[in-house]
């Protein structure tokens, strides 16, 4: 089983997981958000590094999966969240981390089957297909959408190796 970190970034609330894998069974471990609303601008740039840091050093993930940015009509919103992750990706990358991308829509269609589903389809499928409560905020419950659309990616490529 490889660890896997998910992270959907936001610059007021960034959502992580932190999964299990081996292709064919995934096992739910923790998840939870680094909350930054408190701090300025600067300094939740900071907390989301240190935050993303100390996930890494508790949970010993083998790999990183983050969302992309997608394009906003705010361009002051969209350059937030570009920085929001591009801190994230510098403490994976820092800590030896494989990082893997994946487009929202990718994420969605992956685990519902359904690339414009609503946040709550996601978080219902999410939740489900680890086997855990619907208990969870959506930055959380995206960032296991996203841990688990990089689960089933490995899989795939397996599977397609496999086939060669």
């Amino acid at each position: 089983m490889q660890r896997i970190l998910g992270i959907d970034p936001g610059s007021l609330s960034t959502g992580y997981s932190v999964i299990e894998s081996n292709g064919s069974a995934n096992r739910y471990i923790t998840s939870g958000q680094i909350k930054l609303s408190s701090l300025g601008s600067i300094e939740r740039l900071a907390g989301i590094y240190d935050g993303v840091c100390d996930i890494i050093t508790s949970y010993q993930p083998a790999m990183m999966a983050v969302e992309n940015v997608f394009m906003s009509k705010n361009a002051d919103s969209a350059l937030k969240l570009g920085q929001a992750r591009g801190v994230a990706i510098c403490a994976g990358v820092k800590a030896g981390l494989t990082v893997h991308e994946y487009s929202a829509r990718f994420v969605k269609k992956t685990i519902t089957g359904n690339g414009a589903a609503d946040k709550n389809q996601v978080k219902y499928m999410a939740c489900r297909l680890l086997g855990i409560m619907e208990r969870h905020q959506n930055d959380e419950s995206d960032a296991l959408a996203i841990a688990l659309c990089h689960a089933f990616a490995m899989s795939m490529d397996k599977i397609l190796k496999a086939q060669q």
